[in-house]
């Protein structure tokens, strides 16, 4: 029998195309891609975690209003996250030059950080709803040719800690423990259970033969 059920407008508060993968895996395709620029640098003092779940609801918020302006996406629920890798207390950059992504990729050699990555959903009711993701992983200890390889490759470029884990870096990893997904960008468990827990039929396209 052939699902009827009318499916709400769903905004993405990211122009990534990472985590707009990561979504449509699991069935559920955004209707509006809405990036917020933010300031994403840490406060004095600030913890890894609380930068992420700050950022994540900053994101959140600055695409609502602009979200709340554009036809056919007012009242729709909205999705934003941000992670951020650490070593200790150390939040480490979003690598943009080679050499911050060859310092990160020294730093992280051989022992275990940690990546959190915040969720915020903002429902059709203005109501927000957050998550914090925390995911450990443990890198084998990378030779120089190796850290030079993968700077070249270019795929740490823009990414927090200096490293994607989908892609060559998946094979730095020797243990993780917590969500990959989370990794990657978006953690699917807590985006699936906040959209659901808040009305938001996220199945309907599970038996469409998608």
């Amino acid at each position: 029998m052939e699902l009827k059920t009318q499916r709400p407008q769903l905004v993405l508060a990211s122009s990534s195309p990472r985590r707009m993968a990561l979504l449509q895996q699991i069935g559920v395709e955004p209707d509006a891609l809405i990036p917020a620029d933010v300031d994403e640098t840490p406060k004095r003092m600030e913890l890894p975690r609380s930068l992420a779940v700050r950022l994540a609801s900053e994101k959140a918020k600055a695409a609502h209003r602009i979200a709340e302006t554009r036809e056919g996406c007012a009242g729709a629920y909205l999705i934003a996250a941000d992670t951020v890798v650490c070593v200790g207390r150390r939040i480490l950059p979003k690598c943009e030059l080679a050499e911050e992504a060859e310092d990160c990729l020294r730093l992280l050699s051989g022992r275990a950080h940690r990546v959190y990555t915040g969720v915020s959903l903002i429902t059709p009711k203005g109501a927000e709803r957050r998550k914090l993701v925390e995911t450990r992983v443990r890198f084998k200890r990378l030779s120089a040719a190796e850290i030079e390889a993968y700077v070249a490759s270019d795929e740490w470029r823009g990414k927090a800690g200096g490293y994607a884990i989908q892609g060559f870096a998946g094979s730095f990893v020797v243990k993780l423990i917590g969500s990959y997904s989370s990794v990657v960008g978006l953690p699917l468990h807590e985006v699936m259970a906040l959209l659901v827990g808040e009305g938001y039929p996220a199945h309907v396209g599970w038996g469409a033969g998608q």
